[in-house]
C-alpha cells in the first residue's frame, strides 16, 4: 500500500468514527467528506472502496443497529427513531425492515433472552445488521437464529 492509500485510509477512518459517534446527529455526505478532507464526490467513491457500502448506508446502518439495542432495552419504536437521529417514522421502519427482515415492533415485541446472555461485546457483534442480498432467509444474525448462517 503506497503512503498516499494509507493517508486516505487513516482520512476515511476520521469520517466512519464521526459517523460512529455522532450517528444521532443530524450527518450529510458534505460534512463526512469535509471530516475525510476530501470532496464529497471522492469521499463517496473512496468510502465504498474501502468499507464496501456507501458513507450514507453506513450511517443508516450504524442508526438501525443502535436503535436494535434501544428496541430490545424496550423503547419504543417511536422513540428509538428519534433517539437514533431519524426524523420520518416511516422512513426508519422502511429502512428497519429493509436491513433486519422485521419490522420494529416485530423485533422489540419478540424475545431477546439469548442476547441478554450475551456478555456485550459479543452481543454487539452477533446482532450487528448486515446487508445480504435480498434472498438470504434472515438478513441479521443472532444467536439461535439461523444457526447455518
Amino acid at each position: 500500500m503506497t503512503p498516499e492509500e494509507l493517508a486516505n485510509l487513516v482520512h476515511l477512518r476520521r469520517a466512519r468514527d464521526l459517523i460512529d459517534r455522532e450517528y444521532a446527529e443530524p450527518l450529510d455526505v458534505p460534512t463526512m467528506a469535509q471530516h475525510a478532507l476530501m470532496s464529497p464526490a471522492h469521499f463517496s467513491r473512496q468510502f465504498r472502496a474501502a468499507y464496501g457500502e456507501t458513507p450514507y448506508s453506513y450511517l443508516m446502518t450504524r442508526r438501525i443497529e443502535r436503535a436494535m439495542a434501544l428496541l430490545r432495552e424496550g423503547m419504543s419504536v417511536t422513540d428509538a427513531c428519534m433517539a437514533v437521529g431519524c426524523t420520518s417514522l416511516g422512513s426508519f421502519s422502511s429502512r428497519f425492515t429493509e436491513v433486519v427482515g422485521e419490522t420494529p415492533s416485530a423485533y422489540r415485541s419478540r424475545g431477546h433472552d439469548a442476547v441478554a446472555a450475551m456478555p456485550a461485546c459479543v452481543a454487539k457483534v452477533r446482532t450487528r445488521p448486515t446487508r445480504n442480498p435480498p434472498s438470504a432467509p434472515s438478513r441479521i444474525r443472532e444467536a439461535g437464529d439461523n444457526a447455518a448462517a
